[in-house]
Order: C-alpha cells, then structure tokens, then sequence
C-alpha cells in the first residue's frame, strides 16, 4: 500500500506543478501550444530532452545490451554529446533565425511545400507506425511487472497490459493533447529530477552489494574481476563496433538530436538563443553522465547475477528487484512512469504539431486562423493516442520490435538529415534533389536492409552450416563479414544521397541563390560561452573513451 501511495503522490505533484506552472501560457495560439510560447529556459529545455530520451526500452535495453556486450554500448549515450553540441552551435542558430516551428518547415522555404510535406508525412509515418505502440507497450509491461498488476487486480496478464497500456495513453494524452509543449516540457523536467535521483540510486546500491557497503570497494571488485567488460571499444561482434562511431553513429546522432521533430521541438521553444544553447550544452553535459544510469547497472548485474538470467533484457528489473529498498519502489515506479510518459507525450505532441502546421494548414485549411489549426490539431492528436492504444496491446513481441527500432528507423532519418544538411550548406541546389534525395535515400535503404542483407546472410549461413559447424557458431560467424552493419549503410546512402543532390544541382540548378532570412521571432544573440563550453564537453568524451579504452 505504500508503495501505491508513493507511486500516486510523485505523479499528482508532477500534475500539480506543471498546471501551476503553464496556466498562464495561451493555448489558442500557435505559438504558445505547439512551442510553449517561446518561453522556456535551458533548465526546462535541459530537463525535457533528457526525459525524452530517456525510456523504459533504452532503460532495459541499453542495461541489458551492457550485460551482453560491456561497456562499448555507452557510444549511444557518450556520442550524443558532440551531437548536441554540434546541434547548439550550428543547426539551433539557423532554426530560430527562421523562426521555425517545425523542422519541414525550413524545408520549405529553403526548397518547397512539397519537399516539406513528404518530410512530415515521413515523420509522422515513423511515430504512428512504431514508436506510440511500443512505448506504451513496452512501458505497461514495466508497470504491471513493477506492481504485479494481474495479482494485484485479479485479472490476467493480457487483462493488465490493456489497464496500464490506456492508463498510461489517457493521462500521457492529457499533458501532450490539452496541455500543450510546455505542460510537456515542465513535467519532463520535474520527472528527470526524479529519474536522475532513483536511476543513480540503483547503481550506488548495486556497488554497495558488491563492496559489502562500501560504494568503492564494490567499483573496485567490479572493474578488477571483470575487466573485459570496461573496454570502451567495441569489437566487431558487438551491436556497436568501434569504426562504426566515424560512420554511420555520427549521422544517427545528429538526425536524433538536431533534426528530429520529438526532440527539437524543445529547443525550437525557447525564449532566445542564448537560453536555448546553454538548455542543449547542459543537457550534452549530464548526457556524459547518462551511462551510470543505463549502463553500470547493467554491469553491476552481470556481475551479480553471471549468466544466470533468462534473457539479458530482465538484467535491470531483476538488479532493480534485488537491491532496492522496499520503501523505495513506489516512488521509482513513479519515476519509470513518468520516463514512459514523457516518451509517449513528446512524440505525440509533435505529431499534433507536424499536422496542425504542415498538413491541416497547408493543405487542408490553408485560411486556418490559429486557434483553428490548434483545434484540429489536438484532434488529431486524440485519434491518434486512441489508435494507439488499441494497437499496442496487440504487440506480441515489442523487445524484437523495439532491437530493430533503430534499423527501421534509418529508412527516413538518414535521407531527411541529408536534405537538411545539403540544404544549410548549398544556395543552389534546387527543390527537385531534395524530392529525389528523399525518394531514392528511402528506396536504397529498403533494398539494403531488406532485400539485399537477408540473401547475403542467409547464403553465408547456409555455405557455413555445410562445413559442418554448429548452428551458434554459424551465427556468429556471418555476424561479421557476411554484410556491411547497418551504420555503415546509412554512412554509405548518406554520401550517395548528398553526392545525388550535388550533380542535380550542377546539372539544373536554381535560378537564385536561397538566402536566410531573419524573422525576429526572438533574440538570436547566442551564448558568449557556448563555443568553449561545447570544446570542454568534446574533449570530456574523448578523455572517456581514452581512459577505458
């Protein structure tokens, strides 16, 4: 019952405090629902990112990834840095000089309507189909499991999973839907606080149980009788081998943090450039920090539990299970919960916004004042969070799923990053590459991925399996060699992309030179520290990755 009471009290302060906090900002307007009437400062801005990110799946997943693998998995939280600072530095200047609300929507001045309507169509394709599902799936299986839900209410597992997959949708939809980005943005904030605290916590308890009670004894145990774990290196057979961070990671990080609708959307709010930098640089900071929460526990476990578990991905609920406090668990299932809503609400907040500015207004209600648009908007927003809801409960392997997120993901991040990239950096190059760029950047990973590797690697399979090795060491013999790893693709597509767009570009290219404009929409005078602050927070990655390596 405690731990109920405590699960209840963090998330109705979490409620409280965001309605406290946004029921002076004016919904009706544009501006002030879908951006938070470019208000937010590089706390909030800092916070939100953080909890966006942060999930139930990349929780379990990256612990359990560092369970399997080591160390090396850290690249998806340590990289993210130079990302976001390279977002801070060059992309972030040049979205609020235009006074942007979406990212298409540079697209379109910069090339055409039509350009940034295939862009928003691909967004909002990649969040409906895969993302909403199984954030809400995979977090009500967080949940239920937490408080043994079937127990709990008597009712099936299935039963459980449809409780906590609408509880989750109603309440996450209330923040995205009628509170628009700042109740998002607050609330993210307020439950990264929550998320910092009890996520460091378990690691702390972890090395107390290895150490006896003594924190650094337990890190010394840890690292002595398991060093091939702290390598930071990856090899080959890892899910992110060492060359592929000078590949394709890179471009992953940079699409995540500086093009991503979900995730830019934050910053795109904020009052000014100055606030909207230190907001990006502060959170590329704690983002260094990111692998104490989901990585060392995942280490922690391998050394508690050896190869004991079922599957890797129960590594942090059975470490969470076993060294937190009972008083403690209410109060990190909140937290979890809050993690699990945050994910759902942003990308539902920015589909509503990716409809309500670039399909309703453009091309539905071109007339729309903006409280009309706000109003489809959020009801398109319900419909979705309904069909969303209905959908996950039939998700009968979302941990499958949520493994090839990032693979499936590449069919539009990377051709998307390229146009925006060839965009800022040419004047010339004309509407009709940027089309092509997308179609063809689409239809070459599709071939790659889906139609190429599966031949390549089932014939290096079969070949394998005729000398006469076992099935295991098949496997793991055509991991390596039998075809190029996806980040390497999506390193290979991105030049072909850009290479595409250059020679269309020579061949026809515009009659005039694109020239930026600025709107005034807010003070664009950056940071007078963000160039050396964004230096320091490079070189900090590059001392981590030398110190393990």
């Amino acid at each position: 019952m405690i731990q109920i009471l405590a699960f209840i009290g963090f998330t109705a302060l979490v409620a409280i405090i965001s309605y406290y906090k946004t029921r002076n900002t004016k919904e009706s307007t544009s501006d002030g629902y879908f951006l938070g009437g470019r208000s937010l400062t590089a706390g909030v801005i800092a916070g939100s990112l953080l909890l966006t990110n942060l999930s139930t799946e990349q929780i379990v997943g990256l612990n359990g990834s560092a369970y399997s693998s080591g160390l090396s998995v850290m690249v998806w939280e340590t990289l993210a840095a130079i990302a976001m600072v390279a977002t801070a530095l060059f992309l972030l200047p040049r979205y609020l000089k235009d006074g942007l609300t979406t990212v298409p929507g540079f697209l379109a001045k910069r090339f055409d309507v039509t350009t940034k309507t295939l862009t928003s169509g691909l967004f909002l394709t990649g969040y409906v189909v895969v993302l909403l599902p199984i954030i809400l799936y995979s977090g009500s299986l967080a949940i239920s499991g937490m408080f043994d839900v079937p127990k709990l209410l008597g009712v099936t597992h299935t039963q459980s999973i449809w409780i906590c997959v609408w509880g989750i949708g109603i309440i996450g939809s209330i923040y995205a839907v009628f509170g628009g980005l700042k109740a998002v943005a607050v609330s993210d904030s307020i439950n990264a606080i929550g998320l910092l605290i009890g996520g460091i916590l378990i690691p702390i308890f972890g090395l107390m149980l290895i150490g006896d009670g003594s924190i650094l004894d337990g890190l010394s145990t840890l690292t002595s009788e398991n060093p091939e774990k702290f390598k930071s290196m990856g090899s080959e057979t890892d899910p992110v081998p060492f060359h592929t961070i000078f590949t394709g990671m890179m471009l992953v990080q940079l699409f995540y943090w500086g093009t991503n609708q979900q995730i830019i959307q934050r910053a795109l709010g904020a009052k000014n450039l100055k606030e909207g930098q230190k907001g990006l640089l502060l959170a590329s900071f704690i983002k260094i920090l990111g692998p104490i929460i989901v990585v060392l526990p995942g280490l922690i476990a391998f050394h508690v539990f050896q190869d004991n578990l079922e599957t890797a991905d129960s590594a942090y609920p059975m470490l969470v299970k076993k060294v937190l406090p009972t008083a403690w668990v209410g109060f990190f299932a909140a937290v979890l919960f809050g993690a699990i809503l945050s994910s759902f609400n942003s990308v539902l907040n920015s589909s509503v916004t990716l409809f309500g500015i670039d399909i309703y207004k453009q091309h539905i209600n071109k007339n729309a004042d903006q409280k009309t648009v706000v109003k489809y908007g959020k009801l398109f927003g319900i419909a979705l969070a309904i069909a969303s809801m209905f959908v996950a409960p039939l998700i009968a392997n979302a941990g499958s799923l949520f493994d090839y997120l990032q693979e499936i993901n590449g069919i539009y991040s990377i051709p998307i990053l390229t146009i925006i990239v060839v965009g800022y950096l040419t004047k010339r190059v004309p509407a009709i590459a940027a089309k092509v760029g997308l179609v063809s950047g689409c239809l070459l990973y599709i071939i790659s991925q889906f139609i190429m590797q599966p031949y390549f690697i089932n014939k290096a399979l079969a070949a394998a399996k005729a000398s006469g090795i076992t099935d295991e060491a098949a496997l793991k013999l055509v991991k390596v060699g039998a075809y190029p790893h996806f980040l390497d693709v999506m390193a290979i597509l991105f030049v072909l992309n850009a290479a595409i767009m250059l020679i269309i570009g020579k061949i026809k290219p515009r009659k005039t030179d694109y020239v930026q404009k600025y709107t005034q929409q807010v003070d664009i005078t950056p940071w007078k520290y963000a160039v050396q602050a964004g230096v320091i927070i490079c070189l900090m990655v590059i001392g981590v990755y030398y110190y393990f390596a």
